[in-house]
């Protein structure tokens, strides 16, 4: 299957269609009588240069998801994420925490906010990396916990995570914000100017 599907690219290829065509006019030199006898080798010759100076071929440009098609597959990982988090066993203020994340997740998740590649990426870490491995960290450390008196709680440190989270979260809130009020003042600038 491998040679003949290589054979028929190259038949579909620039160089054998541009090949091809010369060769059709050194078909038409010998016709007119101007090849002779050495008609095979004009005709061949003409194949062979005509190959030789068509352009290579070039592969497609590869396809890369948009922010769109990003932030879809983001969505389904979020819902994945939620209902990992409604099942595990939290304590109340560290659940208020994680829904207030979780809200504020939700929100910059809407269409049409984040498209920012470096917004996306921070938004993605929280919801495939950080959020899940600090939850299931605080999870598997606080078995341990009961058989260590003494030890700082593990609340604690998934409190410092989630806190840090949030305040990264915020941060593309507020960055989201500061381009919308630029843009609304660049747009009134502009309608106003319009007038004048």
């Amino acid at each position: 299957m491998g040679t003949s599907s290589r054979l028929l690219g190259y038949v579909e290829s620039r160089k054998n269609l541009t090949g091809s065509v010369c060769g059709l006019a050194g078909v038409g030199i010998t016709l007119t009588g101007a090849a002779g006898g050495l008609w095979p080798l004009v005709v061949g010759g003409l194949y062979a240069a005509g190959a030789l100076i068509a352009p290579p071929e070039r592969p497609d440009t590869p396809h890369f998801p948009g922010a769109d098609e990003q932030l879809d597959a983001l969505r389904a990982d979020f819902a994945t994420l939620r209902t990992y988090l409604t099942e595990v066993e939290l304590p109340p203020e560290t659940r208020e925490k994680v829904s207030a994340l979780d809200t504020l997740v939700e929100a910059l998740l809407e269409p049409g906010w984040v498209s920012d590649p470096d917004h996306l990426h921070v938004l993605a870490r929280a919801v495939r990396q950080d959020v899940p491995e600090a939850v299931d960290t605080f999870v598997r450390t606080r078995w341990w916990s009961r058989f260590t008196p003494g030890a700082e709680p593990p609340e604690s440190h998934l409190e410092r995570q989630l806190t840090a989270l949030h305040e990264e979260m915020t941060a593309i809130a507020a960055a989201l914000r500061d381009a919308e009020a630029i843009r609304q003042e660049v747009h009134t600038r502009y309608v106003e100017e319009r007038g004048n």
